[in-house]
């Protein structure tokens, strides 16, 4: 009898691996370590990851086998966004929202925002700030309670009293309080260092520090540095220790560059900065991220009137029309590109706008997905298992109805998403 059950077990096992194989037959497929697309392959898949890629069309030998046919498609890997903030989706009671919502609101909503990026194509994300929530948004779907993007949180980001990311600006006397490391407040070297051990505590990926300040916080600039250099040396440092990059949102130059020779991998926006900041960059291989797609929707939303509050208004119309240009000098430059978009400040789901401001800015198109594929795997650290298809990668791939090259907006319309190996939308 026990010989009999056994069998049955081994057998049960057998055609459950059987059934979780899948054949997806490409048209075209974007190659993205050459950078060319090829045509009529076949990427086998068992279970979460890609087993093969081969030529041709496979015909399936087996009923146990599932085929996808994406013969009329341009297939690529799931797309990964550098910048996005999985928490909020920016509204004209944002500011009142951080009062009166419970962490479960905030919760609840990432929950379909989670689902809108991914849906949209976008199977990674790197989340770079919100209040803790994205922390335990990350692991709900790592655990598959809900769908989502993978993601890599910076859980709350870093700042300095009255900075950018200060979550008491804006408010009554009676809530601003004195807030301090535990809630990413920092105003000395003792203070950077245990506000990154509290980040590592909390289970952030990354470090993201608000570097000068910012467009959206209930601040009177936009764009002054905000920490010395010797606090974020201290942030670095103390980030590497534990494994982690740092990542700076940066509109001002000074700032930049005390981020930069301070030790960060990532310029977030980058909206002022100087030819000199930018070989500033390059000599120490720190990335930009551009963002250009929040920097043209906060210069239009400034435009309405009660959209934002009065001291926000200014800020927006000058700093949001800068990034497209600022990015297209610094990619000509030569420094290296991240692709992210600050999904948050616009809705979660029009991510892939970004390609088509990157490409009018001179990138072009087939370099524009490679920064939102194999280079931000890389910058992950995950530039074996995301960012191709290829054997051995995690079976995260999206297709669109035309070759990207010919029409840039293809890429606002994914059409087929497949994460981890199961097919989410098609």
């Amino acid at each position: 009898m026990k010989k009999i059950f056994l069998f049955l077990s081994a057998l049960f096992l057998i055609q459950t691996s059987i059934a979780q194989t899948t054949h997806i037959l490409c048209g075209k497929l974007i190659d993205t370590k050459s950078g060319k697309i090829e045509t009529n392959k076949t990427i086998i898949i068992e279970k979460n990851k890609i087993i093969d890629v081969v030529d041709g069309f496979l015909v399936a030998k087996s009923k146990n086998i599932t085929t996808i046919d994406l013969k009329n498609k341009v297939v690529m890997p799931g797309l990964i966004d550098f910048h996005v903030h999985i928490e909020q989706e920016f509204n004209p009671k944002t500011q009142l929202e951080k009062y009166v919502l419970n962490e479960a609101d905030v919760a609840f909503n990432s929950v379909g925002f989670a689902k809108t990026t991914l849906l949209n194509g976008f199977t990674t994300v790197r989340d770079l700030g919100g209040t803790g929530v994205n922390i335990s948004i990350r692991n709900a779907i790592d655990q598959g309670k809900i769908p989502g993007p993978r993601v890599f949180t910076a859980g709350k980001s870093l700042a300095t009293t009255g900075g950018h990311a200060d979550p008491t600006n804006g408010g009554n006397k009676l809530f601003i309080g004195d807030p301090g490391p535990k809630d990413g407040v920092v105003n000395s070297i003792d203070d950077a260092k245990k506000a990154v051990r509290q980040r590592y505590k909390n289970g952030a990926d990354w470090i993201k520090i608000t570097a000068t300040g910012g467009v959206l916080s209930v601040a009177k600039s936009g764009d002054n540095p905000q920490f010395t250099i010797e606090e974020i040396k201290a942030i670095c440092e103390t980030a590497k220790d534990y494994g982690m990059f740092v990542a700076a949102h940066a509109h001002g130059d000074e700032g930049m560059k005390r981020a930069i020779l301070g030790g960060v991998k990532t310029i977030e926006h980058g909206t002022y900065m100087s030819e000199e900041t930018m070989d500033l960059m390059i000599k120490y291989d720190v990335f930009m991220v551009p963002t250009i797609t929040a920097g043209k929707e906060v210069a239009e939303k400034a435009t309405i009137k009660g959209f934002y509050p009065d001291i926000v208004v200014p800020k927006a119309l000058a700093v949001g029309p800068q990034i497209q240009g600022t990015f297209g000098k610094a990619y000509k430059k030569g420094v290296k590109i991240a692709f992210g978009t600050d999904a948050g400040v616009f809705k979660h789901g029009n991510n892939g706008k970004e390609f088509g401001f990157m490409v009018a800015a001179g990138m072009p198109v087939m370099e524009t997905i490679q920064s939102a594929t194999i280079t931000n795997a890389m910058l992950l650290k995950m530039e074996n298992e995301l960012g191709q298809i290829k054997k051995g990668f995690f079976a995260d791939i999206i297709a669109v109805d035309e070759d990207p090259s010919k029409n840039i907006a293809t890429m606002e319309n994914v059409v087929f998403v497949m994460k981890d190996g199961v097919v989410y939308k098609q």
